[in-house]
């Protein structure tokens, strides 16, 4: 019973790590495209590639998010307490690059919606002046 538990948490860990690479070759084949169009149109900017890294950020946040589920479970099945210790330090750097990516994308996140809403609050005073001339 044992050995197939722990085939079985093998074979998911693998599909979970399947999964994970998947996503990243989404984001970097949408980022490749966004990039190409910019280039072509002659308008990347850096709000442009600011946009473009987000998107490929929050592919690559979902992931490491699965690339740990991964781990924990085959932390769960290794044999000795080396491939432990070495898949605890891969969840930690795991762990920290997933926070510093979240952390980047809320950043830009509020930076774009105070951006917004100035653009937004500027378009009304015009629209205001407008109305008013």
């Amino acid at each position: 019973m044992e050995e197939i538990l722990k085939g079985l948490a093998g074979n998911v860990a693998m599909c979970v790590e399947a999964a994970a690479a998947l996503f990243i070759a989404i984001g970097a084949v949408q980022a490749v495209f966004q990039i190409v169009k910019y280039a072509f149109s002659g308008t990347l900017a850096a709000r442009e590639k600011k946009s473009i890294w987000l998107g490929f950020a929050s592919w690559l946040v979902l992931a490491l998010e699965f690339e740990l589920a991964a781990d924990i479970l085959r932390s769960a099945i290794s044999p000795s307490w080396t491939d432990i210790g070495q898949l605890g330090v891969i969840a930690v750097i795991r762990t920290f690059l997933n926070y510093f990516l979240e952390d980047d994308i809320e950043k830009f996140e509020k930076v774009n919606e105070a951006a917004s809403e100035t653009r937004q609050s500027a378009e009304s005073s015009a629209a205001a002046k407008a109305a008013g001339a």
